[in-house]
């Protein structure tokens, strides 16, 4: 009886900390604590809106809206006037994406039911209802996959002499190489486990390849088992080209699936295969670690690291031949049920191949390379300290170089008189020239502060590496604040220049991260600006000591004054437009689903403030819907670049205040971490900005969807217009040293 009430009691505990904090731990994990929220002092209060009568409809699901991100890309891989390979790419992007979906959010859907949440989120849906409605859209959505990749991709490529060739395809010839492929190469690492009660199902990794096999006869040892499982290691690759000797196109490409489904026989010795199946599991990724229970958190986030591979399932991928007893015995195997299931027609892991467009040197089908710009005053300078004192330099990414942002920690790292360094890192790759250059600087004797987010989901391993790295070299590093993760993105540089001490500065709504500055938009500001210097300062002071929060002259900061000045910025335009006063607000950012922000601008809508919204991805508010937000419009820009910008732009009377930041309009940025918002203050940069990162995207028709009332998106069309791309105008107006 004593068990029995022990055990309801911990459910309940469990549900409440589930639905306090939208995303429930592992059933096999004790209940994640509940994340810490600002004070309600710094949070500031939405105004109260009519939209409260308006009902649920007032607000899109967060991720069904997501879901919608990933369709618009799936249908640039449908768009036949981008290049072939790209489109490749594009089909790619939508399958890793719908993975750390099902990884991330259905999995933490999955984990309030199991702790038996039930009440709904703001948008209305309760958590049952909304994996049912996610099961459906992404059922249609993954079919579209691969209807998409065999009907249309895989014979284009085949036009251009690229090919992947299924079994029955291959020639002789290359099934003489490719069975000596497998001997040689693959069946040395196989692993063959029959299931028998001393052999019971085994770890499946998460996102691993993997066959169910059904044979039949009895073994050397006199059993009879009839089920198996292949577990393909992750060290194979799993698209080998073919030798040139024996391909009949320029570019022939096996799967590795196929390689080892036409062996599979030779696995198993004198038995009979009578099916083989290819699955993959798809596990909770979401990391769970006590922080105010554990002594380091790189410690412990390395234990956890393991467990990650090993979650809980939430999705089942199988061949769409699999036979119907393997399939029961598998969602049997992972406690899942057929809403989980996907039968997929190709390799169960399409991101696999983005590795053809690596393999494959056809430059007339990917898009033209390019030279990232710089701005004027940067080139032919000989300091970058020199070019900075004179005034704001403002880098548009990857349209214009990050190579200055390099340079200044590469010159700080041998100047002498540079006394200090100190920057954030969110994410960032191995062997980064920036995180070697924070090396060489600790090594010559200056103080080296780095601030390591080891929580930045699926770069923990490598920020754990990073961090130790700079460790060994005797720099600061610091893991920033319990509960709270440190997304802002922050360089300082402490210089002294003849009797005094200059900090030069930069701030970012991107990461630190040479490879993706190559690939996504994003604005960064250099100054030496004397109070945005000191508040980037009390900033650092915040992360790495202990204090009260002390006020900033120039940035915002969350979770302690951004939204409630986001609230008060939104205001004051309200408050223009019920004076008859000309009121604008463009914002431009990855999402939007932070409540309070929404109902600001419904009353600003309502109060005939005009709002456009430039959201690439989730956005949770319902634009032009009459009554509530009919002078609000949103859209968003999906291109070869993955835009990142995030910049906020009011009219303030005629003073056009321009903000650019490294969070987005969510409760997560706004509430749950640590998130710089900087001003633009020159007016040239701030006019640049303006022309820029917002109106040629307001202009786009391209690349362009427009979010209509019914929660839908729709292809902007351009009629009779002059055709205008937002990032093609970008490259051709910024890169290559071209700069007006």
């Amino acid at each position: 009886m004593q068990k029995s009430r022990a055990k309801a009691a911990a459910r309940e505990r469990g549900a409440k900390a589930a639905g306090k904090s939208g995303r429930p731990p592992n059933k096999t994990t004790p209940p994640k604590k509940t994340t810490r929220k600002a004070p309600a002092s710094m949070q500031g209060t939405p105004r109260s809106t009519p939209l409260r009568e308006t009902g649920q409809d007032a607000y899109i699901n967060r991720e069904l809206s997501m879901l919608q991100f990933n369709r618009r890309v799936l249908e640039q891989a449908k768009d036949t006037s981008l290049p072939l390979l790209e489109r490749l790419r594009f089909l790619t992007i939508c399958s890793s994406n719908l993975d750390e979906f099902f990884e991330v959010r259905v999995a933490g859907l999955k984990q309030q039911v199991a702790y038996g949440v039930s009440s709904a989120q703001f948008d209305g849906l309760r958590p049952t209802e909304a994996l049912a409605r996610i099961s459906t859209i992404a059922h249609a959505l993954v079919d579209e996959q691969y209807r998409l990749l065999n009907k249309t991709l895989f014979p284009a490529l085949a036009t251009e002499g690229i090919r992947v060739a299924r079994r029955d395809a291959w020639t002789k010839r290359v099934q003489t190489w490719v069975k000596r492929y497998f001997q040689d190469e693959v069946m040395p690492v196989l692993t063959p486990i029959g299931l028998d009660p001393s052999h019971p199902f085994p770890k499946v990794l998460n996102k691993s390849l993997n066959f169910i096999v059904n044979v039949e006869g009895k073994d050397a040892y006199g059993r009879e088992i009839g089920l198996a499982v292949v577990q393909v290691p992750r060290a194979l690759p799993r698209l080998i080209p073919v030798p040139a000797s024996r391909a009949r196109t320029t570019d022939d490409f096996v799967m590795l699936s196929s390689i080892i489904h036409a062996h599979m026989t030779e696995l198993f010795p004198g038995m009979r295969v009578n099916g083989c199946y290819q699955f993959r599991v798809t596990r909770n990724s979401d990391l769970w670690v006590d922080e105010e229970e554990v002594e380091n958190l790189l410690h412990a986030l390395k234990g956890e690291l393991q467990s990650r591979r090993f979650g809980a399932a939430v999705r089942l991928e199988v061949a769409d031949n699999c036979s119907a007893d393997a399939t029961e015995f598998l969602l049997e195997q992972m406690e899942l049920s057929e809403d989980d299931l996907y039968r997929v027609n190709g390799p169960v892991n399409l991101h696999r191949l983005a590795a053809l467009i690596g393999n494959v040197e056809r430059p007339d089908l990917k898009y033209a390379p390019f030279v990232p710009g710089l701005p004027r005053r940067i080139r032919g300078e000989r300091s970058v300290f020199d070019t900075i004192r004179r005034g704001d330099v403002v880098l548009h990414h990857p349209f214009e170089s990050f190579g200055p942002v390099l340079e200044l920690v590469r010159a700080a790292a041998s100047d002498p008189d540079v006394l200090a360094i100190k920057q954030t890192l969110y994410r960032t790759e191995v062997g980064s020239p920036l995180v070697e250059a924070l090396i060489e600087a600790a090594r010559s004797g200056k103080e080296v502060t780095a601030l390591v987010e080891l929580r930045a989901r699926f770069d923990e391993a490598a920020n754990i590496d990073l961090a130790t790295q700079l460790e060994e070299v005797g720099a600061n590093v610091v893991y920033g604040i319990v509960g709270y993760k440190t997304h802002a993105k922050m360089l300082m540089i402490v210089r002294r220049e003849g009797a005094r001490l200059r900090r030069y500065v930069h701030l970012g709504t991107g990461n630190y991260h040479t490879g993706t500055v190559r690939a996504y938009t994003d604005l960064g500001l250099l100054t030496a600006n004397r109070e945005i210097g000191e508040d980037v300062h009390r900033v650092f002071l915040q992360l790495t000591g202990l204090g009260k929060a002390t006020k900033l002259t120039k940035l915002l900061q969350s979770p302690f004054t951004l939204r409630k000045a986001l609230f008060k910025m939104i205001r004051a335009e309200t408050d223009a437009a019920k004076a008859g006063r000309p009121a604008q607000i463009v914002a431009k950012m990855n999402s939007l689903s932070e409540q309070g922000i929404i109902d600001e601008l419904y009353a600003a809508s309502q109060a005939g403030v005009k709002i456009d919204l430039i959201v690439r991805g989730i956005c949770c508010l319902r634009p032009g819907v009459k009554g509530l937000s009919e002078n609000i419009r949103v859209r968003s820009i999906i291109g070869r670049f993955l835009e990142h910008t995030r910049v906020f732009s009011f009219h303030a009377g005629g003073d056009d205040v321009v903000m650019c930041a490294s969070a987005d309009w969510m409760s997560r940025n706004l509430l749950r971490r640590v998130e710089t918002c900087f001003p633009i203050e020159d007016q040239r940069l701030r006019q640049r900005i303006i022309d820029e990162a917002l109106q040629p995207y307001l202009r786009d028709n391209c690349q362009a969807w427009a979010l209509g009332a019914d929660g839908e998106y729709s292809r902007v069309k351009r009629g009779k217009d002059t055709r205008v791309s937002a990032q093609e105008w970008l490259l051709e107006r910024l890169s290559d040293g071209r700069h007006l």
